[in-house]
């Protein structure tokens, strides 16, 4: 096991998907920082010397990712329902926020809006 940034991940994982198991990182940033640190794209968590992991947990933890990130999600949207602004009385009533229609599909943004609803 390879401790990264609280997470434990296995030394067989390939390390492209490892990363991409940290909220806000997808398939794209987790290629850019392979080939900022020149890491093969299917490299095994296990085969990394450590002065690599020490070298890509210090890369992740001057990024905004995991909680800060969701906290500052939240942050942006309640600052939109404290303005008044459309966007945010959409939010708070859960409904969608971009124009899309209302009349027939409104699942989606009803599940992806959900953040508390009081205000």
């Amino acid at each position: 096991m390879v401790f990264i940034l609280g997470n434990n991940f296995l030394e067989t994982a390939l390390l492209k998907k490892s990363l991409e198991k940290f909220y806000g990182i997808g398939h794209q940033h987790s290629s850019r920082i392979l080939a900022k640190f020149s890491i093969f794209p299917h490299a095994r968590v296990g085969s990394l010397p450590t002065r690599t992991i020490t070298a890509l947990t210090a890369e992740l933890s001057s990024m905004t990712i995991e909680n800060d990130l969701r906290r500052q999600l939240r942050d942006n949207i309640r600052r939109l329902r404290d303005m008044g602004s459309y966007r945010g009385r959409r939010h708070a009533m859960g409904l969608p926020a971009r124009g899309q229609r209302t009349r027939s599909q409104i699942a989606t943004a009803r599940k992806l809006n959900r953040v508390e609803r009081v205000g």
